[in-house]
């Protein structure tokens, strides 16, 4: 009959509430033992842009009085869908004061990110701002008439217009030295046009890689004490499929149990690990996590 041991939030060690430690009351002597996953009952509470992942920046480029200048965009840790990356963006756009605002009292951002279904892809579309021919102080071309500029940054309490350029362009949006173009599927070294100085088109891009916008749907528990010749690295005891949405409950029950070797040996202590898609250990917001181990004695073969 098989033997139980169960790990919960006590059992965590370290911030990042992926790494649980089972202590044994007393040494305990496995010779002829192997283990199992009876259940995983986790939230879904990972992010998929962080720091720690090295994807949370981009940048983007516009022209104003001053010349070209560029703007730093950082995410902050979270999981996003693209919708969410694209509200990050504009937030930084009406911070920096580039944008602008239409006759019936709205926002117009010149940049923005959607997704592409049909194509199964993410799309980048860029917008031609208006030159100081078209707008200006004295006197606005017909499409502009009963638009104003951003006099005062609200988030900032700053001045928040940079100014007309003397000729058209499109904002110019920029992969950075990380991981975030394979969020949205793009090249590492991408960069967006910013037009040709002469027409105002719009412009767009799709991914040309499939977006792994959400990296980690599969993972992985890691248990310190096996010898699974089957997975790699050898520690892998088992693997789950996410579903639901950010926060749910996930609730994983084998149909079978898949039982590996423990190494021969006395131990004080299990030690588990929730690693993600890359093998590397998972940044868990919610630490309500219950693992139970299924123990038994091998069966004797003659």
């Amino acid at each position: 009959m098989p033997s139980t041991i169960v790990f919960n939030q006590t059992h965590i060690v370290g911030s990042d509430n992926n790494t649980l430690i089972y202590k044994f009351p007393t040494s305990a002597d496995f010779k002829n033992h192997e283990i199992a996953v009876e259940s995983v009952s986790i939230n879904y509470s990972w992010v998929n842009i962080s720091a720690s992942l090295n994807n949370n920046k981009i940048q983007y480029k516009w022209y104003g009085t001053s010349g070209l200048t560029t703007y730093d965009v950082t995410f902050e840790d979270g999981l996003y869908e693209i919708a969410d990356l694209n509200a990050r963006l504009q937030y930084e756009m009406v911070k920096n004061g580039t944008y602008l605002i239409n006759a019936n009292s709205q926002n117009v951002y010149y940049a923005e990110f959607v997704v592409n279904p049909t194509r199964f892809a993410i799309q980048l579309n860029t917008y031609p701002v208006p030159n100081s021919s078209q707008y200006s102080a004295t006197g606005q071309n017909a499409n502009f008439v009963g638009w104003s500029v951003p006099v005062a940054n609200v988030l900032s309490g700053t001045a928040g217009w940079v100014g007309f350029h003397s000729v058209p362009f499109n904002p110019q949006v920029n992969m950075l030295a990380n991981d975030f173009y394979k969020i949205i599927g793009f090249a590492s070294d991408f960069s967006s046009s910013l037009g040709d100085g002469y027409n105002s088109i719009n412009l767009s891009y799709l991914s040309t890689t499939a977006p792994a916008v959400q990296p980690n749907t599969n993972i992985y528990l890691a248990l310190q004490n096996i010898q699974n010749p089957y997975a790699n690295p050898s520690t892998i005891i088992h693997n789950m499929i996410v579903t639901g949405s950010f926060g749910s409950q996930i609730l994983d029950k084998p149909s079978e149990f898949a039982f590996s070797d423990i190494i021969k040996g006395q131990y004080s202590q299990f030690r588990l690990q929730f690693l993600g898609a890359d093998l590397k250990p998972l940044k868990i917001l919610d630490p309500d996590i219950v693992v139970v181990l299924l123990i038994r004695e091998k069966k004797m073969t003659s």
